[in-house]
């Protein structure tokens, strides 16, 4: 498909936009060059569209190809202005409706796209051109997981506007983030209680005293696979193997990991790190950077040694992120409320899933009648504990 810009051009011939639908096990070598280099042209950094991550993603986790890989660019051979995958949905929560979302699995933790910092508002116009003109995509797009009142979310809600519709927040959330310009030590005395550092000062002398401890990181002159297995081992051993949701549970996720920690590790986006007792990891961690910021990936521990806190003391030691110039910031994907990364990270993220209409006629009145339909919901769930109160009080 072909897009005539769709902002003034002040009388300049300009190529026209293309927007392509692209297998992603068959890119050409420009178009993945190009790729390549629109992660580090970013407006929001995000390890889950960058090729290295999406690419492998697409091909081993979703076995039933309803993603579209949406590439957005100027002209034939020019720089790609936004990529993001999206899916046909025929459900909205337990409700029946055709729509059109960004696709993600279970371990994609950020639904933003990946789009050219400044070309924002042109790529959502773009994209909602485009899905209106699908024969398969219907009512709306439904964006997961976008950072609240970032650039692309600002934009979205703009260019709904200017398409004559409001783009609604259907849900919120918040979880941990470190941004600080302190040092390591004195962002862990702020952040961490005197109590607790004392409690974990002892844990750490407790664990010295059974064996040699040291902290690691991987190099990327070290192999890495004995890394990648000694994580996924870690893991497995513990509560998320029990539950079967470890990544060594399934034979795709654990070739997912395996695939996409090796390609970050060559496009120089790994950042792994490990406690150790005796030669033994009690606890590992990975980290995805993407200047000018940084992702908390994946955090395993060895359960037998809980009483001495090594997971908590593998993130004192992972405080050096905020040394690191290219980094201003580390996203920790962790769920809302976890109880030990919010109680290290004190600065929070907040996520908003957001709903975009399309234009045709039918699409304008479902959308309106769910809109409608999810304000009733939550003035009814705002006004429900009130009136079980006022209940109670009687």
């Amino acid at each position: 498909m072909t897009v005539h810009p769709a902002f003034p051009t002040n009388g300049v011939e300009t190529a026209p936009l293309t927007v392509r639908v692209v297998d992603p096990l068959a890119l050409s070598d420009d178009l993945a060059a190009a790729w390549d280099r629109l992660a580090d042209a970013a407006s929001e950094p995000s390890p889950f569209v960058e090729r290295w991550c999406l690419q492998s993603a697409l091909h081993l986790l979703d076995p039933d190809r309803r993603a579209r890989l949406v590439v957005v660019r100027d002209g034939s051979d020019g720089p790609v202005i936004g990529v993001m995958p999206v899916a046909p949905a025929v459900r909205y929560g337990r409700l029946p409706l055709h729509h059109v979302t960004g696709w993600a699995h279970p371990n994609h933790f950020h639904g933003a796209p990946l789009v050219r910092a400044g070309m924002e508002s042109l790529f959502w116009s773009i994209l909602l051109g485009w899905c209106d003109a699908a024969p398969w995509a219907h009512t709306m797009l439904h964006v997961p997981r976008l950072t609240g009142d970032g650039p692309l979310h600002r934009a979205l809600v703009d260019v709904a506007r200017l398409r004559g519709r409001e783009a609604s927040v259907v849900h919120r959330e918040e979880r941990a983030f470190l941004e600080t310009n302190l040092s390591p030590a004195d962002y862990w005395d702020r952040a961490v209680r005197a109590k607790k550092r004392k409690e974990l000062r002892r844990q750490a002398n407790r664990l010295a005293d059974e064996g040699h401890v040291i902290f690691r990181r991987w190099w990327n002159d070290e192999p890495l696979d004995p890394w990648i297995a000694a994580f996924l081992d870690l893991e497995a051993r513990g509560w998320k193997g029990r539950a079967g949701s470890a990544l060594a549970s399934h034979g795709d996720t654990e070739a997912w990991f395996r695939a996409i920690l090796t390609a970050a590790g060559a496009a120089g986006k790994l950042d792994m790190r490990a406690l150790d007792l005796d030669g033994r990891p009690l606890a590992m961690l990975v980290n995805f950077l993407c200047p000018p910021g940084g992702f908390s990936f994946k955090t395993a521990f060895d359960e037998d040694y809980a009483r001495f806190s090594p997971g908590v003391l593998l993130q004192q030691a992972n405080l050096d992120l905020i040394e690191d110039p290219r980094i201003a910031w580390v996203d920790s994907c962790a769920a809302p409320g976890h109880p030990m990364i919010d109680s290290v990270w004190r600065e929070r993220r907040s996520l908003v899933w957001v709903n975009a209409p399309l234009s045709g006629t039918a699409d304008r009145l479902r959308f309106a009648l769910l809109t409608r339909a999810e304000n009733h919901w939550r003035r009814w769930k705002r006004s429900a504990p009130a009136a079980m109160e006022d209940r109670d009080t009687r």
